[in-house]
């Protein structure tokens, strides 16, 4: 259980720093794993509430939080997330994994991209 506290570790100071909640490295561990794609998904979500609450916490510390805004996220995101389970339940396991590899990539060409660009 050494390995989990470890990357649990990496991937909180990760999740902190870049605002992206973690799931995107939890989850596939949790694959590698041997779990099934809707256990990965559910358990990366209890990281995920659990990181995200302690980053909350720190980044208001230091003034780095927005909770108008954040708020209304929020509402957003709580009403979209209802969605998801109904969604993943209705996909197979082998689609879930090349959605998730081309949204990763896509992710990381936009961010790439988006350092390019001159201010």
């Amino acid at each position: 259980m050494i390995v989990p506290i470890i990357l649990g570790v990496i991937i909180g100071v990760l999740s902190s720093g870049s605002g992206l909640g973690g799931g995107f490295l939890v989850v596939p561990f949790l694959l590698h794993l041997g779990k099934e794609v809707r256990v990965a998904v559910g358990t990366s979500f209890l990281f995920i509430l659990m990181v995200a609450i302690s980053s909350l916490f720190g980044h208001a510390k230091v003034g780095n939080v927005d909770w108008k805004v954040g708020g209304f996220l929020a509402i957003g995101g709580i009403l979209g997330a209802q969605a998801g389970p109904l969604i993943l339940e209705n996909i197979s396991d082998q689609i879930f994994k090349r959605f998730f590899a081309i949204f990763l990539i896509g992710t990381g060409l936009w961010l790439f991209y988006q350092t390019r660009t001159v201010s």
